[in-house]
């Protein structure tokens, strides 16, 4: 199961009931922060979450709704005894913003960090992998999707019925082989499921480009900014943003199950179902989330 956790939703000005953006990513070991805007840490908290449970930083882009929360975490992270590699990825001057940061600063501890700028598949395990994409917002931006590789499951019922041993026989399966035992031939097809990637992707701060919909394609979740409704549009682009349509017509185009709208404008403080009507009307399975909602998928 993959787990999200939604720290702050709001856009580049924080409101009293939504904090600056930044969703925490949870599946198996790895804890993935997207983004971490000021007040994260504390957001942590509230959700009951360690924060020493973090494994990685994703970096959309370096405007200060989405960042200026990394001195504060990686303070807590040292005083914490944080023991890890904390790595940290992003786009295009990454590296220098990290270099600014530990120049003004001073960190009484430090953690081990690894800072990577990144586009396109750049970090992959057995079973899951994590790409970016470049996004149009006036400075570099990446949007990312971390995609969890199908699996072949056993059927535990069929099994039993078949009396096999544990150990070498059943690993095959797993790998799709098909095996025989004390004479008699299995067939994988008979005996296991095949379930298919789960593809989560993450588009923020960005204007609408041709590359969105390619890379977000048959995402199981589609985690997208909608800063702005339809009747600003012309807004949105100018301040190089998508609206609540505009990100709902992505997930349409990319065939996505389920679309949550995130990085909300303040202005919708009292007014939050214009900005999820705008894309129910294109997409039905739209949702608008607020701080600390958890999704499971």
């Amino acid at each position: 199961m993959i787990n999200i956790t939604f720290l702050g939703t709001s856009d580049s000005i924080p409101s009293a009931e939504r904090n600056s953006t930044s969703v925490l990513l949870t599946y198996e070991k790895e804890n993935i922060l997207v983004d971490c805007g000021e007040g994260t840490q504390r957001q942590i908290r509230k959700a009951k979450l360690n924060p020493c449970k973090i494994t990685r930083i994703l970096i959309t882009h370096w405007h200060g709704d989405h960042i200026l929360g990394i001195p504060g975490l990686l303070q807590t992270l040292a005083l914490s005894g944080y023991n890890k590699t904390l790595f940290i990825y992003g786009p295009k001057g990454t590296k220098q913003f990290m270099k600014n940061i530990f120049k003004t600063f001073f960190f009484k501890k430090r953690s081990k960090i690894k800072v990577e700028e990144v586009r396109g598949k750049f970090f992959e395990t057995d079973d899951f992998y994590i790409e970016a994409e470049q996004m149009t917002h006036g400075i570099p931006c990446n949007a990312y999707a971390f995609v969890r590789k199908g699996k072949i499951r056993i059927n535990k019922g069929k099994l039993a019925r078949t009396k096999l041993p544990s150990g070498p026989l059943l690993r095959k399966l797993k790998e799709g082989k098909n095996i025989t035992y004390k004479g008699k031939k299995y067939l994988a097809k008979n005996l296991t499921t095949r379930e298919g990637d789960k593809k989560i992707s993450f588009v923020f701060d960005t204007s609408m480009n041709k590359e969105i919909v390619s890379f977000v394609q048959n995402s199981d979740l589609l985690i997208s900014e909608a800063t702005f409704s339809s009747e600003l549009e012309e807004k949105a682009k100018a301040h190089k943003h998508l609206t609540a349509k505009q990100s709902a017509e992505i997930a349409k185009k990319a065939k996505a199950k389920k679309l949550v709208l995130t990085h909300i404008s303040q202005r919708y403080g009292k007014e939050q179902k214009k900005i999820l009507n705008d894309a129910k009307k294109v997409f039905k399975n739209s949702f608008v989330v607020k701080d600390l909602d958890k999704i499971e998928v």
